[in-house]
């Protein structure tokens, strides 16, 4: 029978004893043994890791009592499936000891509590040995069970949650509120253009002229329908208005100028029809249809845009 040597049991007691970040002191004439010895380091939680989950590794910058200077720092890359280096950093801490921290984001997620390790490393120092970093094991663990336990509320799938209604009746009353506000406001402008115009065509000549031309049947050949427009005329001017004085109302009304050629006109057929005395032995020569409802009209817009 093999027998186990009691001292040798003894140092694997305490070596499994040691706590994480703990110096274990090694045969000087080993190189490795004095990289490993001055290595100090604080490894990351060995469980309970999940997706996103960021491991920092710190390794003090010290051997013997001397600072280390590390050469080129760890580069930021992806390890393998489950981890990717994130860049490497010098930070200091409140008793101004020096450590160089080395993080690893967990990138995928297991289907099942997986284990995994940080590599080792082996850093370069400028000024003494190297650092040796072991591998460190972690375990990783899904973001959700596989399967629900099918208990209870713990279902596989949960039901739509009903989305509560938004209340609407402050929004209906805004809106009759709006709606009767532009019926008050379209009522009022129609009730406005209608006063103006009826108050237009009172008080402007040539709109109070065209009303009355519409309600005679032939304005062209009626004797009332050339008297009802020289009266606008007169009106215009403030005097009466003949063929020798047009060019005073033409000064006066200088929105009329536009028509000048058709008003002289319409003071020649005018003299034609009522002041030129035929003689009474020629025969009566039929008397023919003049544009004078045309010519109040346009007598009425220049006066209408003349006004506004």
């Amino acid at each position: 029978m093999n027998l186990v040597h009691p001292a040798a049991l003894a140092l694997a007691l305490v070596l499994t004893a040691l706590p994480t970040g703990f110096s274990l002191a090694a045969d000087p004439a080993t190189p490795a043994a004095a990289a490993a010895a001055a290595a100090t380091i604080e490894q990351p939680r060995s469980f309970g890791h999940v997706l996103g989950d960021v491991l920092t590794q710190r390794v003090l910058l010290e051997h013997q009592g001397r600072p280390l200077e590390p050469g080129l720092l760890p580069a930021a890359a992806r390890i393998d499936l489950w981890l990717e280096r994130r860049p490497s950093r010098i930070e200091t801490d409140a008793e101004g000891r020096r450590w160089l921290a080395i993080e690893y984001q967990l990138i995928n997620a297991p289907r099942a509590l997986t284990a995994i390790s940080l590599p080792a490393l082996t850093i370069a120092t400028g000024s003494g040995p190297a650092i040796a970093l072991p591998a460190w094991p972690v375990s990783i663990g899904p973001l959700t069970p596989a399967e629900t336990f099918g208990q209870g509320d713990l279902q596989p799938l949960r039901p739509d949650r009903p989305i509560a209604a938004l209340a609407t009746h402050p929004i209906e009353q805004h809106l009759k509120l709006s709606l009767l506000a532009l019926l008050a406001v379209l009522l009022a402008w129609l009730a406005w253009w209608a006063w103006r115009n009826m108050r237009e065509a009172q008080q402007l000549p040539f709109a109070h002229a065209w009303r009355e031309l519409k309600r005679i049947d032939d304005p062209a050949s009626s004797p009332e329908a050339w008297r009802v427009l020289h009266r606008a005329l007169n009106r215009s001017a403030g005097r009466v208005v003949h063929g020798a004085s047009l060019p005073q109302l033409l000064a006066d009304a200088p929105y009329l100028r536009p028509l000048q050629p058709r008003l002289e006109d319409f003071y020649r057929e005018s003299t034609r029809r009522f002041f030129f005395a035929e003689s009474a032995a020629a025969p009566a020569q039929p008397q023919a249809a003049y544009p004078l409802k045309p010519l109040c009209r346009a007598l009425r817009n220049a006066e209408k845009r003349h006004r506004h």
